[in-house]
């Protein structure tokens, strides 16, 4: 009688929140944004608070990964999984972060990054109360699926996302349309599960205490209060392919844009 070979069964390390930070690097940030965002997260990651925050939980340990997006296909994970203690294994993980300097890339895909981080949590090795994406960003949507088919598949998978919207009224050199309720927009289209919530940063100057707050808020499972305007907006109905429309509307007037 032959024998069956039983696949190996490798024990998931329990955690208290499996946790990706996903933090946009898109045409209309340039490389001294992209590194004010980088460099706050390494102050908010060492910060005594946040330290505090993951040793607080019921494990006293999170996993934690790194990944940056801009447009379709771009998304990059910077640090892959690690596991998060205390000061000397958030400080491993730092070393390993300095070591990438960002990329940054054209378009704007809040889905693709999506898509990207999903198959992540699947074969991390962790097994966390609660799975995160922590999406940090300075636009809407405008390039591959729709955002809310993208979320949808968070939701069914078990994964909820919250946002750290950068306002930013700059058109950059080249013009391209802002949104100005880029914070309404991330409420309606793109955050999910229980107690997501969206912070936002008033520039880039402000990134770093805007990651600093939302990180401890995010890993005790907290939430600020939530702003009743995006409720009213919800009553009106909000248009979550406006990322689409504003990309459309400015190649008609850059046709040679590629």
């Amino acid at each position: 009688m032959t024998g069956r070979i039983v696949p190996e069964v490798r024990a998931q390390q329990a955690v208290d929140l499996e946790l990706v930070l996903a933090v946009d690097v898109s045409g209309s940030i340039d490389t001294s944004e992209a590194m004010l965002q980088r460099e706050g997260y390494l102050t908010a990651l060492s910060s005594d608070e946040v330290i505090r925050a993951v040793t607080a939980g019921p494990l006293g340990r999170i996993a934690l990964a790194y990944v940056e997006w801009a447009g379709l296909g771009t998304a990059r994970t910077v640090v892959d999984w690690r596991l998060v203690d205390g000061r000397a294994a958030a400080d491993a993980f730092l070393v390993e972060l300095e070591r990438n300097w960002p990329e940054t890339g054209r378009r704007t895909s809040i889905s693709g990054v999506i898509e990207h981080v999903l198959p992540m949590f699947e074969t991390n090795g962790f097994s966390g109360a609660r799975r995160i994406i922590d999406i940090s960003g300075d636009g809407p949507n405008n390039n591959g699926m729709p955002v809310l088919t993208a979320r949808a598949r968070a939701q069914e998978a078990g994964v909820g996302i919250n946002g750290l919207v950068i306002l930013n009224l700059d058109p950059g050199p080249l013009g391209f349309p802002v949104l100005e309720d880029l914070d309404i927009y991330f409420e309606e289209c793109v955050i999910t599960g229980q107690g997501a919530f969206v912070l936002a940063a008033d520039g880039f100057a402000d990134f770093g205490r805007a990651i600093r707050r939302k990180l401890v808020l995010e890993i005790a499972g907290l939430a600020p209060p939530r702003d009743p305007l995006p409720l009213l907006q919800r009553t009106r109905g909000y248009d979550c392919l406006v990322g689409e429309r504003q990309l459309r509307e400015w190649l008609l007037n850059n046709p040679f844009d590629p």
